[in-house]
């Protein structure tokens, strides 16, 4: 089965609330800090720079804020080494400037703090005050994992996953990854449950890789969410169950998560877990159609074209194929190319059918590709071309398509295009038979009557 949005998800933001340290000063007198700060303690000037953050006791003031952090910051407070660093990365109370966070990121990350160390390997890493360096960005992501900072081992994770400055190492991956899964990473859960899934870096087992997405769903991740309703819906790692499907994708779908968005459509269209309702499949397509889901596109247009659930039109069919086409859809490209050469919606045009089958078929879909074959083989808007014919007819047929299969033991039957050859010929049609398409069966009965 395919999850939705299973690429690994990289936590590449600068978190300063999350980095600062608990307020110790709100409970004291502001006079008393102001005081001791100004008199140059850096506890104290660390304090008072808190409570101007987040305005605590005082009106917020960043610019103030900054002011006694860089103080404290100067006398070798990590903490504010760490905050001013972050500060100026977002430009609050200060230029933003990158180059400074960088530089006083550094000073707190080289004192050992985990939170500096992350966040400078992150700013290796999108080369953000300093020169991009995956090789620097995985040695701070590492001195911080090390300490258990739960998103540098998470990112440190990806990194051996895809081999950025250090060497691709799925085992090494595994370990780092669980290790952020274990301490509630969402992100790290989902990402482990997507690695027992494929087999990458562990046994694959689908059993495990449920267990990991439910945690990670269960904190209201909406992709894992939506896979964890996927995995009930195949029956993958879990016991097959349409109402825990719909309870997960819902809940997804409610978080603008564009793949249960059809998944749930796809629900409500063949009645599975809920009412078959061919209204509310439509709603629920169009919402991950208008996120730009190109299978949600590609169902609307089907729906139009049919008539299903819509009136038919083959306009509005048009349109929705186009889009998911534009985003090599090879299913829309096909549908596409078959209304162009029948001229359902649109003027009756072989080249521009073509142009959608070649698309399509480039792409192994085999239905365009036997549309193709029957293109060169009649020569419409091509030269007539028996040997593309069987080039195209044979990809199809490799597929398993029986009309190809029958139309190349017509082409070695007759030697259009190839040497007659009646032993292939016969193959073929028995390939043809063997999947249900009784011309082939017949072809097969004739050629033994031979």
């Amino acid at each position: 089965m395919t999850f939705p949005n299973t690429s690994l998800i990289r936590k590449l933001t600068l978190f300063l609330a999350a980095a600062m340290l608990s307020l110790s000063a709100m409970a004291a007198d502001f006079s008393q800090v102001q005081r001791s700060a100004i008199q140059g303690d850096s506890d104290a000037q660390y304090n008072l720079g808190l409570m101007y953050y987040e305005g605590e006791g005082v009106p917020q003031d960043y610019s103030k804020a900054a002011k006694w952090m860089e103080k404290a910051a100067n006398q070798g407070s990590s903490s504010a080494q760490h905050n001013l660093g972050l500060m100026y990365t977002e430009g609050e109370g200060v230029p933003q400037d990158y180059s400074k966070a960088a530089k006083w990121m550094e000073k707190a990350a080289n004192q050992g703090s985990p939170s500096a160390q992350y966040n400078l390997g992150l700013m290796y890493y999108e080369g953000e005050g300093v020169p991009q360096d995956y090789s620097k960005a995985a040695k701070w992501m590492e001195k911080a994992a090390i300490q258990g900072d739960s998103d540098a081992q998470y990112n440190l994770g990806l990194m051996y996953t895809e081999g950025e400055g250090v060497p691709q190492d799925h085992s090494k991956a595994k370990k780092w990854i669980e290790k952020s899964a274990i301490q509630g990473d969402a992100s790290a859960q989902l990402t482990l449950g997507i690695m027992y899934t494929e087999g990458e870096g562990v046994p694959q087992d689908y059993s495990k890789a449920a267990q990991w997405v439910e945690k990670s769903a269960i904190q209201g991740h909406a992709n894992s969410q939506a896979m964890l309703g996927a995995m009930y819906y195949e029956g993958d790692g879990v016991r097959q169950d349409y109402a825990q499907a719909k309870q997960w994708v819902e809940k997804a779908a409610s978080q603008d998560n564009d793949d249960a968005q059809f998944r749930l459509g796809w629900m409500y269209f063949n009645g599975e877990g809920v009412r078959q309702d061919y209204a509310k499949a439509r709603q629920w397509y169009e919402k991950s159609a208008n996120q730009g889901n190109s299978n949600a596109q590609y169902n609307i247009g089907w729906m139009y074209y049919e008539g299903e659930g819509v009136p038919q039109d083959y306009a509005k069919a048009r349109q929705w194929y186009e889009k998911s086409a534009s985003q090599d859809n090879d299913d829309a490209q096909f549908r596409l190319g078959w209304m162009y050469e029948k001229g359902q919606g649109v003027s009756q045009d072989y080249a521009k059918a073509r142009q959608w089958y070649e698309k399509s078929a480039n792409q192994g879909n085999s239905d365009a590709q036997f549309n193709l074959g029957v293109t060169y083989y009649q020569g419409l808007t091509v030269p007539q071309d028996y040997a593309k014919a069987r080039q195209w007819y044979e990809k199809s047929a490799s597929q398993g398509d029986s009309d190809a299969q029958f139309n190349l033991g017509l082409m070695y039957y007759e030697g259009e295009g190839v040497t007659q050859n009646m032993a292939i010929a016969k193959e073929w049609f028995g390939k043809s038979c063997d999947n249900g398409d009784q011309n082939g069966c017949d072809a097969y009965r004739i050629s033994n009557q031979r």
